[in-house]
């Protein structure tokens, strides 16, 4: 009997799909099995049916396990992006960046403004949504990785330190401006941006313009040669406005000034009401109300209560 003709032990199923490391099928098929008897699919049918099901819950799971690999700040979305108080940056300039086209060449993104005007927040929210595009990003803070890279240095590893950067598409160097001349330092993040450079994206969050960089590389022909290798083929956005921590701070503020201020005056309301509605003391009658004696009726009534 040939390998196409003999019975086939059903209940192995569930030990042959582990052993292929199909989960989703092995979840799935008992109930899609009875479904396809009821309704007299095709065998065709039952498989194609199967087989979408384990390709879209795979993809699921690598979208799950390279969000929590690139370390993106959770929270930090386009749907949590306030567009209206930088209307510098249009929605439809970013969501074109978010579709991640300019990965594909290389390109740069680079973020430039004032402390607290969200450029970590864009930066992070495009990121998210290259990973759900199946993209692999890695969000860093600059000075951060550029301590790993001169462990790596110190330990004649730097090379292999790199070279598993490279898996990552797209890399964003928050507080860029925050590493500080050093020649042992910010020379490794000059390594970094050549070894990428026209080969693998990097997105950078500066709150210092280009000309105030001298102060985070070695010396001005390093500034020069790292500025240039960022700029050429990237998307320079910049970002004037008012501090999102600032604002936020400031409306948190007057929002508890009017909370107290509601509050008071709801409390002076209502003593108000209280002492409208307290009797008159002393026995005296309105001059228009005149004073009721008990007569029988009224003496019928109390005696009732």
């Amino acid at each position: 009997m040939t390998a196409t003709t003999r019975i086939v032990d059903v209940h192995a199923l569930p030990t042959m799909l582990t052993a292929l490391r199909l989960p989703s099928f092995h979840r799935h098929w008992p109930m899609l099995a009875e479904r396809a008897d009821k309704e007299g699919w095709p065998a065709a049918r039952f498989l194609a049916t199967v087989a979408e099901l384990e390709l879209a819950e795979r993809e699921t799971r690598r979208i799950r396990r390279h969000l929590i690999e690139s370390q993106l700040p959770a929270g930090k979305t386009l749907a949590t992006f306030d567009f209206k108080a930088l209307p510098s940056v249009p929605r439809a300039r970013v969501e074109a960046l978010a579709a991640g086209d300019w990965i594909e060449t290389g390109a740069n993104l680079i973020a430039i403004g004032n402390s607290g005007t969200g450029k970590t927040h864009l930066l992070c929210a495009i990121g998210h949504a290259l990973v759900e595009t199946g993209r692999r990003v890695l969000y860093t803070r600059t000075t951060d990785l550029v301590q790993k890279l001169q462990a790596a240095r110190r330990d004649l590893a730097l090379e292999t330190a790199l070279a598993k950067l490279d898996r990552f598409e797209l890399i964003i160097l928050d507080d860029i401006s925050y590493a500080r001349k050093d020649q042992a330092e910010t020379s490794v993040l000059f390594e970094l941006i050549a070894r990428r450079y026209e080969t693998r994206s990097l997105a950078i969050a500066a709150n210092q313009p280009f000309s105030a960089w001298d102060t985070v590389f070695p010396d001005q022909a390093v500034t020069v040669a790292a500025i240039d290798r960022l700029v050429h083929h990237a998307t320079i956005i910049e970002m004037n406005a008012d501090s999102y921590r600032r604002r936020a701070a400031a409306d948190r503020t007057t929002a508890e000034i009017n909370s107290r201020a509601t509050t008071t005056d709801n409390l002076a309301d209502k003593q108000k009401s209280s002492r409208r509605q307290q009797p008159r003391r002393g026995g005296r009658h309105h001059l228009n109300q005149p004073s009721q004696q008990p007569g029988p009726a009224n003496l019928a009534v109390a005696t009732a209560h």
